[in-house]
């Protein structure tokens, strides 16, 4: 497990389609929604990290890229809880131990 320092902030799967996929994929946005199955607002909405990136597109992108699912949703899980640290204490909660 690598761990990572809570003020590195972590990428959102859209903001590798943007700014590396689709610019190496060289293909109109227009057509990775087509080819992907979507509608163009569906993709610029995830491109424009307005939405996340789901169990359902993540087998989309994985099949797309061929590089599958879980990299896709591993990487929305860890954005999802980057950002979750930065808005929820949970120092007040105590951490309880099961009974032996």
């Amino acid at each position: 497990m690598t761990l990572k320092h809570p003020s590195i902030r972590e990428v959102h799967p859209g903001e590798l389609l943007r700014e590396t996929v689709l610019p190496a994929l060289a293909k109109p946005k227009s057509e990775i929604a087509l080819a992907l199955g979507i509608s163009r607002q569906t993709l610029y909405d995830i491109l424009d990290e307005k939405q996340g990136v789901t169990a359902e597109m993540a087998l989309r992108l994985g099949k797309l890229c061929g590089n599958g699912p879980d990299l896709w949703l591993n990487l929305q899980r860890s954005y999802d809880l980057w950002k979750a640290r930065q808005t929820v204490d949970v120092s007040a909660i105590p951490t309880l131990q099961a009974a032996e």
